[in-house]
Parts: C-alpha cells; structure tokens; sequence
C-alpha cells in the first residue's frame, strides 16, 4: 500500500499524578531524520523509543513530542533556598549600590544557575511497558494517517496516468496526417529531382531513411505506454515505492521528451505539453511519498 511521508499520531499514557502525551509529526525528506524531544524521565527508554519510530516511519523528517501534565500534587522540581536568598541579597545590594528601583528580583532570582533542579524519576517496569505501548497506539495512528493520505496520492497518480495515456492515444490522427503529409512533400521532391535531370538515388534513399528516423514515433508511444504500465503495476506492489516511482516516471518523462522533439506537428506538439504537466504533477506528489 503507498504510503504518504506527510503522518500524525497522538496518544496519551496517565501514571502517577502525571499525565504524559505522545504526540508525532512528519514530513517529506530523502532520509530518516528524527527529532526528539523528550522528559528527562523518559531517557531509559530512548532507544526503544527510537527503534520503534525507525520501524513505523522508515523515511521522512519525524518529530516526536512527549509533553508532561502534572495533575497530582506533587512537586517535580526542587529549589535550592539558600542560593535564592544568596543570589537575592547579592542583587539587592547591587540594586542599591546603583539607585536602581522597581525591578522585580525574585523572577530574575529563579533564572539563575542551580537555584532549581527537577527531580529524576525512576520509572518501573510496568511503567516502561505502559509507555511504550502508548507510543505504540500513537504510531499506529500516525502510520493509518500515512496510509489514508497515501490512497488518496494513488487515487491521483492513477487519474493522471490514465491522462497521459489517453492523451497519448490523441496523438494517432494527427500522427497520420503528418505522415501523409510527410509522404506528398518527399513525392513531390522526387518529381522535382526527376525533371531537373540530377536525380541521385541513393542520396535520396538516405534523405528518406535519415528523415524517417527523424520523425518516427512509434518506438518511443510503445515505450510510454509500458512504462505507464509498469508505474501502475509498482503503484499496487506493497512496500515504499517511492524511489521507485521516481525512477519510473523519469524514464516517462523521458519518452514524452523525444515524442515532443520528433513530432513535427503542432497538435502533437500540443498534446506532449499536455502530458508534461501531468506528469509534472505526479512527480511533486512523489516527493512526498514513502
């Protein structure tokens, strides 16, 4: 199933008057790259929580956010009083020593070096297992985001590769017009050679063959045509395919190319533009698949 590099999941574990929230993010990128934020308490277990988050996401920019709530009354954070009354009498005297009034030295107080530490917890088995299963919930959600947006990215893709195909099919008229065309201009060269008395024939067979090679197309719409197969065909393959799909749709975009090039014709002309902007949109989105 395709899947989107665009996911968000968020779970919530309750322990001992406290309430801890995983919430994950994620966005396009070529490689994994994890950002976590997380309590100090929950450092133990980092790498099971870093393990876990390289299964789900395999790829993408993943941010994780583990935010704590107190709700018991306990407090989480020591203060250190003797250094508050040593910093507050320092910056009292300082405040006095330069006339300065009004501040508020107590706010100032608390941010200063060492005067509060928050307090590790140690956390028990059960515990552990309790938070990891809640970040399993949260990846679980996380990844059926993935998957929601990845069916609608498939829904798109295949819309737009029946577009090419169809406007592929367009091109066949005017491809024998041009032909016709083609063929009443190299006869009429051919009666203008016979009357001017300097008709060289095997020059002129190399002109038609050097100009049919030129302009011929048929190599190139079988080619298109199985390549769009084949997109198809990996879109339904399981697993992250989006390198993949890059690589296929450089190789369409590459037979639309020499199409447009060999055409000769302005429909046709037209009509490769056409395909070049649907083809341009699919590969926006694949940047954005897994």
């Amino acid at each position: 199933m395709l899947k989107s590099m665009t996911g968000y999941g968020k779970s919530a574990a309750v322990l001992k008057g406290k309430t801890l929230t995983f919430e994950i993010r994620s966005l396009n990128s070529k490689q994994l790259d994890m950002n976590l934020r997380l309590p100090a308490m929950l450092r133990d277990i980092e790498p099971e929580i870093r393990a876990s988050l390289t299964r789900v996401a395999e790829r993408g920019k993943i941010e994780l956010n583990v935010s704590v709530d107190q709700t018991g009354s306990e407090i989480p954070a020591t203060i250190n009083k003797a250094l508050v009354i040593s910093y507050y009498n320092e910056l009292s005297a300082i405040a006095a020593e330069l006339g300065v009034t009004g501040s508020d030295l107590l706010s100032i107080v608390m941010k200063m070096p060492e005067v509060s530490k928050n307090s590790r917890e140690e956390l028990s088995d059960e515990d552990k297992t309790s938070l990891i299963s809640t970040l399993e919930e949260a990846l679980k959600l996380f990844d059926n985001f993935r998957s929601q947006e990845g069916a609608l990215l498939a829904a798109d893709f295949r819309a737009r590769i029946s577009t090419i195909l169809q406007n592929l099919s367009e091109i066949e008229p005017f491809e024998e017009r041009r032909n016709e065309q083609m063929r009443e201009k190299l006869l009429a060269n051919f009666n203008q050679f016979i009357e001017a008395g300097n008709f060289d024939s095997n020059r002129f067979e190399q002109e038609i063959i050097y100009f049919l090679e030129k302009t011929d197309i048929t190599e190139e719409k079988v080619r298109l045509r199985k390549h769009c197969d084949y997109f198809i065909e990996t879109l339904n393959e399981g697993g992250a395919n989006g390198r993949k799909l890059s690589f296929v749709s450089q190789e369409i975009g590459r037979e639309v190319n020499t199409i447009g090039s060999k055409a000769a014709e302005a429909n046709i002309q037209k009509i490769v533009v056409k395909m070049k902007d649907e083809l341009e949109k699919i590969k926006e989105q694949l940047a954005n698949i897994l």
